[in-house]
């Protein structure tokens, strides 16, 4: 399992803090490889609030009821509010990547509220853009660093983060055709199962009687990305963890998320990650 968590004052311990409008207290993600579960129990919650952004994989959440499961796949946030009982888990076998972020203040729920998260947002979908695990792990490392103006730097990021979920709300479409909803899932279904697959865009489209442009247009809509653009960050998100295992060369691990050339391959980790397959084997 990697973890990597920053906590205000090195303290893990749950509070409210009423000083400022809004204040960022612990951070961090979780990524499972080999650990089979990661379970959290909050019976009685906790004071502040808790927005989790669910990257890849899935996880698996119980709201009311012990016995009754949501699971909550890659794309969405989950927001808790303060004394709201908790009780989630991550599984390996999922491939979870979770990243989380706990604030307080004395204005939370206004300043929630103004960017368009209501009361009634608890699970939402948000899309797969990668700025949010950008804004997610600069928290992170500014929580950890502790410079000068590291709250306002906190405060920042959340914000961005905040600013963005409300232009996705504005601009999402609203699936009012139970048909439109099923096309994209299939899709998103289709996509995720046969990512190492050689898909034409195009052939899909047609063998779903469906335009290639609506349904790229509704894909992005829908899930932030082209249908492309899907396809390569799950390729490259599987290349991530396959290059945590020495067994497998950078060659092999091409081919198993779907590029016959191995160079091509290396371009694009590259293009994505900033660093190549062989820089990123190293570091990990």
């Amino acid at each position: 399992m990697y973890t990597n968590n920053a906590y205000l004052n090195n303290s893990t311990v749950d509070r409210k803090d009423k000083s400022k409008p809004l204040v960022i207290t612990m951070c961090g993600t979780y990524k499972l490889y080999t650990k089979p579960k990661l379970p959290t129990w909050r019976p009685r919650g906790r004071l502040d609030f808790q927005l989790l952004y669910i990257a890849a994989g899935k996880a698996h959440f119980h709201f009311g009821s012990d016995t009754e499961e949501t699971i909550v796949p890659a794309g969405h946030m989950v927001l808790y509010r303060p004394k709201e009982p908790q009780k989630y888990e991550y599984y390996a076998n999922d491939q979870t990547e979770v990243f989380w972020v706990h604030f307080t203040g004395n204005n939370v729920t206004n300043l929630l509220r103004s960017y368009g998260l209501t009361n009634d947002k608890k699970v939402f979908y948000c899309g797969f853009d990668s700025e949010y695990k950008t804004l997610f792990q600069s928290m992170i490392k500014e929580l950890q660093m502790c410079q000068d103006g590291y709250p306002e730097m906190l405060e920042m990021y959340l914000r961005q983060i905040f600013i963005k979920l409300q232009r996705h709300f504005h601009s999402s479409i609203t699936i009012t055709s139970s048909r439109t909803a099923a096309e994209i899932d299939r899709a998103v279904s289709y996509f995720s199962e046969h990512y190492n697959e050689q898909i034409n865009i195009d052939d899909y489209a047609k063998q779903n009687f469906v335009s290639t442009s609506w349904l790229i247009l509704n894909f992005r809509l829908y899930t932030g990305i082209t249908p492309k653009q899907f396809i390569m960050k799950k390729r490259i998100y599987n290349a991530e963890m396959l290059l945590q295992n020495q067994h497998y060369s950078i060659n092999e691990i091409a081919r198993i998320v779907g590029y016959d050339n191995p160079l091509y391959f290396s371009r694009i980790f590259q293009k994505t990650k900033g660093i190549s397959p062989s820089e990123y084997r190293k570091n990990v």
